[in-house]
This record gives C-alpha cells, sequence and structure tokens, in this order.
C-alpha cells in the first residue's frame, strides 16, 4: 500500500518561502507522474499547482509560475515544492499526488500566508 506523507507547511508573512516535502513509501522512481495539489478555500475541488510528467518536464498552474518550483529527488524518495514570494491567494492545504495505474493522494500539509 502507497502512502504518501507531507510536510513543510505552516504560517508565513506575504513574500515569504516554504518548501513542502512529499515522502513515498517504496519511493517515486514508478510512478508516472507527480504533482502538488490544493483546494481553494470554501471550495470542494482540488486544482493542480505543479507537475512532473512523463519524460521530467514540469508544468505549472499560471498563478504560480515564476514563484514556485517543483522536484523529485529519486534517492529520498522524496518530491518538493519550493514556494517563493508567497501570497494570501496561496493560502490553503497542499496534497501531494502521484499516479501509476491509479492515483495517490497525502492527506494534505496547511499552508497560511498572513501578516
Amino acid at each position: 500500500q502507497v502512502q504518501l506523507v507531507e510536510s513543510g507547511g505552516g504560517l508565513v508573512q506575504p513574500g515569504g518561502s516554504l518548501r513542502l516535502s512529499c515522502v513515498a513509501s517504496g519511493g517515486i522512481s514508478n510512478f508516472g507522474a507527480l504533482a502538488w495539489y490544493r483546494q481553494p478555500l470554501g471550495t470542494n475541488q482540488r486544482d493542480a499547482v505543479a507537475t512532473i510528467v512523463s519524460g521530467g518536464r514540469a508544468i505549472y498552474r499560471e498563478s504560480v509560475k515564476g514563484r514556485f518550483t517543483i522536484s523529485a529527488d529519486n534517492a529520498k524518495g522524496t518530491l518538493y515544492l519550493q514556494m517563493n514570494d508567497l501570497k494570501p491567494e496561496d493560502s490553503t492545504v497542499y496534497y501531494c499526488v502521484m499516479w501509476d495505474e491509479r492515483d495517490y493522494w497525502g492527506q494534505g500539509t496547511q499552508v497560511t500566508v498572513s501578516s
């Protein structure tokens, strides 16, 4: 059973930075795609923030381009999301997601951007 465990969320002032981490039990090398999603406050939908697709190409949501960077360390079995120049509208729960024949979700980590 694959388990994804996120960490790194917290409270940060506008303009600050956080790095989210997601450790996958059994590693990440067998997954076809890796991503970070977030759930806008007051909604039930989850939006893709950044995705690494087959071949290693990264795709970003327009609102985070130039501020967020997704990366993966196969040796550590860990997916990262470096978030810089954080804005209040980035505040929400962030989830890591990984796909092989199905999708696997972490439990989420809260990010709050506030002065």
